[in-house]
């Protein structure tokens, strides 16, 4: 059987589509993987702020729709850049195991984000990292910075920046770990909901794809990433609002933390909810519930 696997053409995409094949043929002996690239808004154009390209989707419709028009059969993503309103007729068949989730601090110049000094400039294009920042350490400057992860280093270097902020996940899968000079506490830098994962989508008409991935699906992953993204979803609050989220599961428990701030970080609402992992959307919901209650509905751009 050969499985068409549609995925955008960067290195750590490609990486990532690689990974998943290796899954499936191990776990499906016999199986034929063919990777398909596909070109996807964010990628034709790298120059502008992410909220201006329209925000969510950016990186995933193009992939969804050769899915759709069966040109391919797996959808691999970066599961937070899948928006959390399911495409009709697609389904989120698969989470593998995680990588890491955090955020990683990356600097020629200084060995921790405390260390640098007032007015130092850092380089980022999250709107979620830019609030998280600018919350902690007010005094910094931010500019934005686009492109993929090798890009990203070339620019701090070839622009003499002080520092810039970048998914541990993917410099690890890069094999670029020896740029991580710190990675942020969770405390104050929450990651982006599904960081670190991968999202395998597939057809749900096509129920033989769906057993397949179904092999390689990791059920602590998956209700996680159900938290955060409940969490997300009920929010409300779409790619124009800073919102962080890390769900841990402990001996069957979940516990999700979250937090919305205002683009500029002056304010943050935040706190956590713990419940049975069998109940993670619930607790997803439950939590975007109590921010709302506290004050986060004021942040949000409706």
């Amino acid at each position: 059987m050969l499985l068409r696997i549609g995925t955008r053409g960067s290195p750590l995409a490609l990486w990532q589509a690689n990974h998943v094949a290796g899954l499936l043929r191990a776990a499906n002996p016999g199986l034929v993987t063919e990777l398909v690239e596909i070109q996807t808004v964010g990628d034709d154009i790298g120059d502008v702020p992410l909220p201006q390209l329209g925000g969510e989707g950016v990186f995933t419709k193009a992939i969804q729709q050769a899915l759709e028009d069966k040109r391919v059969d797996v959808a691999v993503h970066s599961l937070k850049d899948l928006p959390t309103i399911a495409v009709p007729g697609l389904i989120l068949a698969a989470v593998p195991s995680r990588g890491p989730t955090g955020d990683a601090f990356v600097s020629l110049k200084y060995a921790r984000f405390d260390d640098l000094p007032k007015g130092a400039v850092v380089a980022t294009s999250s709107l979620r990292r830019k609030a998280q920042v600018h919350n902690r350490r007010p005094d910094l400057k931010i500019v934005d910075i686009r492109g993929n992860v090798e890009t990203r280093l070339r620019k701090l270097a070839e622009q003499k920046l002080d520092a810039t902020i970048l998914a541990q996940a993917g410099l690890e899968r890069l094999g670029l770990q020896e740029h991580i000079r710190e990675i942020l506490d969770v405390s104050w830098m929450l990651p982006a909901v599904g960081q670190g994962a991968l999202a395998l989508e597939c057809r749900v008409e096509d129920a033989a794809t769906n057993d397949l991935l179904l092999r390689i699906d990791d059920p602590i992953t998956h209700a996680a990433v159900l938290a955060e993204r409940a969490f997300l979803r009920h929010l409300g609050g779409g790619c124009q609002v800073p919102i962080g989220a890390a769900a841990t599961i402990t001996d069957n428990r979940l516990t999700l933390r979250g937090a919305v701030l205002s683009p500029d970080g002056s304010r943050r609402v935040a706190s956590e909810n713990i419940g049975s992992e069998k109940d993670a959307e619930t607790i997803g919901k439950n939590l975007a519930e109590k921010l709302l209650s506290q004050g986060a509905a004021d942040l949000l751009l409706r």
